[in-house]
């Protein structure tokens, strides 16, 4: 179990953290088959195999890998689902289920089983074999008044929508404020609207979606699909239908408004950091930093060693750097919808308790065996850097070094922070079985500030470029540092090793051109032409010698 969990949760964390979603085709080529009983016996087959370990055998959401999932797998047997084209209340189409089936749900567990998406996927049959046996864990499906299909309960979607433009955009804007969309997902779209946790149908906790990180929206992140959410609604969580309070039109420009919400990666792994004649700013509003370049640096969660975490809420962290001949600072923005300033040690989570659920597995619980509430824990994020520098591709290992190749690592915590206090800290860590060792007070350099709005904390942190300790890293201009993030969610339960982290990037200072290069630019110039200029006067005189001759 131990294997094929660990299988799992690598798998659903690289496909979140490290790919954009993908999308299967839609529509399958063809109708459902029926479903004669040699049908659903192959789907059956199918289902132990590859649905079974989250899902449950009896389909109830019980698999073994449930309770370490967040969201929880579905109960198919209370015909109770969530992403569906048909209206609020309503059992999904056969094709909802394959589309479902086929492309996964981005931010969750749920995989894509689409052939042509995965190698060890399925076949448009099996698919729809698999679908055909799910179906049975649910008597609803049996029921011909209850088939959105026969009893006219889809929605259609028009043949031309509005199109996505400035002028849908801010009328959908309107709609947002309108409806007070923001009282659930905040003004900006990041989830903090509400100051509590919400709960589903089932009793399990839910965060409300951040729309602006469309790797994380599961059913679709294009206008037409957050159209149908809009429509349709989401069972068993608290989205509502909005077809009696919104007009189509309305809801076709709430679309377009969330889709022009959306964050748009960047796809370069070294960081640029900017190089400036003034003070090297530490105040997070420095207009300075608008001139930064930034780098969005993609996290998962920690399951490389006890204890695992699978379920991280922090995935993306945008990284900006500043330098001069002295200083070097740190900006780093991410999204969180909880402000965390409170740490209670007793909360702590202690490595022992990983035996009460048996000596071979090292997975946490996504309840109760941490406290993911507010005012527990507190929020928290870390640099991390090679001390020595690197030599050729050579890197230390990105979760917390090795014995004998350290790492370096400049850590933010807010509940120091908000207390007045100093909120960062340099330590050094010898790999992951130890925590990380904070150094001396003499050999604190770092200063910094912070500032939590509206769902976003914004971090710097600031340091000499060169310490002269020998535990320290060295920034040095023209050299590509190594650079990881370690982040942790106060109120998702996270602290310790119970936290997400990033893979190596680079930060590069450009050094700075030397006069010389300009002086030897210009003689160089200049040498060549007047090299050209006395071989074209050569060639003259030689034409003119000739014709003389002649």
């Amino acid at each position: 179990m131990m294997r094929t969990l660990r299988t799992f949760a690598l798998s659903a964390v690289s496909a979140i953290a490290f790919i954009s979603p993908v999308m299967a085709a839609n529509v399958p080529a063809n109708p459902m088959p029926e479903a004669t009983e040699e049908f659903v016996e192959k789907g059956r087959g199918i289902y132990m195999n590859r649905c079974s370990f989250c899902h449950g055998l009896l389909g109830d959401g019980e698999g073994p890998a449930a309770k370490y999932l967040d969201p929880r797998p579905r109960d198919f047997t209370l015909g109770t689902f969530k992403f569906r084209t048909t209206h609020s209340g309503e059992l999904p189409t056969n094709s909802d289920l394959f589309r479902t089936v086929s492309r996964g749900l981005p931010g969750t567990a749920m995989q894509a089983f689409d052939n042509d998406l995965i190698k060890n996927g399925l076949s448009e049959e099996e698919r729809w074999q698999v679908i055909s046996y799910i179906k049975t864990f649910a008597f609803e499906f049996e029921d011909p008044d209850l088939d959105p299909v026969l009893t006219g309960k889809v929605i259609s979607l028009p043949a031309n929508p509005a199109p996505f433009n400035a002028e849908t955009v801010a009328r959908g804007k309107e709609v947002f404020e309108r409806a007070k969309c923001w009282s659930c997902h905040g003004k900006l779209g990041r989830g903090d609207g509400n100051k509590e946790f919400r709960e589903d149908d089932w009793g399990f906790p839910i965060r409300i979606r951040n729309v602006t990180h469309p790797w994380k929206i599961k059913a679709g992140s294009e206008v037409s699909d957050i159209y149908m959410r809009f429509t349709s609604g989401i069972s068993g969580t608290p989205m509502p239908s909005f077809v009696k309070s919104l007009e189509e039109a309305d809801r076709w420009d709430l679309a377009n408004y969330i889709k022009s919400l959306q964050h748009e990666l960047t796809s370069h792994q070294a960081l640029k950091a900017k190089l400036v004649e003034v003070d090297v700013p530490k105040d997070p509003a420095d207009a300075l930093w608008d001139s930064a370049e930034p780098m969005d640096m993609r996290l998962a969660g920690q399951v490389i060693a006890p204890p695992r975490w699978q379920n991280p809420s922090i995935e993306m962290v945008t990284v900006q750097a500043i330098f001069n001949d002295k200083d070097i600072a740190f900006k780093l923005t991410w999204d969180d919808p909880f402000k965390d300033v409170v740490h209670d040690e007793s909360q702590e989570f202690d490595p022992v308790e990983l035996t009460k659920v048996g000596g071979f597995n090292s997975y946490v619980e996504t309840i109760d065996m941490i406290p993911r509430e507010l005012e527990t824990l507190r929020d928290s994020i870390a640099l991390q850097f090679p001390v020595k520098p690197p030599a050729g591709t050579k890197k230390p290992h990105f979760y917390r070094g090795s014995s004998s190749d350290q790492v370096h690592l400049l850590v933010w915590k807010a509940d120091l922070h908000n207390a007045g206090e100093r909120g960062t800290e340099e330590g050094n860590a010898r790999g992951w079985k130890q925590p990380i060792k904070p150094q001396a007070e003499d050999a604190q350099h770092i200063s910094g500030g912070a500032v939590w709005d509206q769902g976003r904390w914004t971090v710097v942190m600031k340091r000499p470029l060169n310490t002269g300790d020998k535990n320290d890293v060295q920034f040095k201009p023209g050299i590509f540092t190594p650079m990881s993030v370690n982040a942790w969610d106060g109120s998702n339960g996270e602290h310790g090793l119970i936290m997400s982290l990033s893979t190596w990037h680079y930060v590069f200072l450009e050094a700075p051109t030397p006069t010389k290069v300009y002086v030897y630019t210009l003689l160089a110039f200049l040498i060549m032409g007047g090299l050209g200029l006395w071989l074209t006067r050569r060639v003259i005189n030689a034409k003119e010698s000739e014709k003389a001759g002649v």
